[in-house]
């Protein structure tokens, strides 16, 4: 399992990762950010190059070394700087308050306690920051959610603890943020995997 993890895992998420229809979700998510910004789960670095110029300092955290070796790569030579820390976002190496703006694309599907990670996106943002989300998730029919919670322990197996069925709207407003916009709906694909949650939150 360990060399599925090394070795295969993080180039079948790089390349999950870069569809093309995923990119405008991306670039809404990156737009219009400024100061210092948290990337959790920043991957191979696919959002890098699409941060504004008012974003001064990037950190990204991943814990896959492999993956965040790509996004080192990704990020030479662009502005701003950025800095790969490998970590678990149940466990932010920041300070409190610390951050401008925190941006998880297809990050908190993962997790392996989504709540507690919320808590330390909480904990390092500040008042007046922003928190930015992608996620596939838990969907409104109940047809599509069976399908979800019968394929997410096999699933998650094999897609990095990736989780189908997670509601993320209700995680985060369960976490103390106050969802300001949020838009859902399916990409292109099976329906089980492409429930998209895409908003923006901030503290209360």
């Amino acid at each position: 399992m360990r060399l599925y993890e090394k070795h295969i895992l993080p180039r079948l998420t790089h390349l999950a990762m870069g569809q093309d229809q995923l990119l405008p979700y991306r670039r809404r998510a990156a737009s219009g950010l400024h100061g210092r910004v948290l990337e959790i789960g920043i991957g191979s670095g696919l959002n890098l190059a699409l941060y504004p110029e008012a974003v001064r300092q990037i950190i990204g955290v991943d814990p896959s070394p492999e993956l965040l070796s790509r996004a080192a790569q990704t990020s030479h030579g662009l502005m701003p700087t950025a800095e790969m820390i490998e970590g678990v976002a149940e466990a932010l190496p920041l300070e409190d308050r610390s951050v401008d703006c925190v941006v998880a694309t297809w990050a908190l599907c993962s997790v392996s306690e989504p709540e507690k990670a919320l808590a330390e996106i909480r904990r390092v943002l500040k008042p007046d920051g922003i928190f930015r989300f992608v996620e596939h998730g838990l969907a409104p029919e109940a047809r599509v959610r069976r399908w979800q919670r019968w394929l997410t322990p096999a699933w998650k197996r094999c897609a990095g603890n990736c989780h189908l069925d997670r509601p993320t709207n209700a995680l985060v407003e369960k976490s103390g943020f106050r969802i300001e916009r949020l838009d859902t709906g399916y990409a292109t694909g099976p329906r089980p995997f492409v429930f998209m949650y895409e908003g923006q939150a901030r503290l209360y």
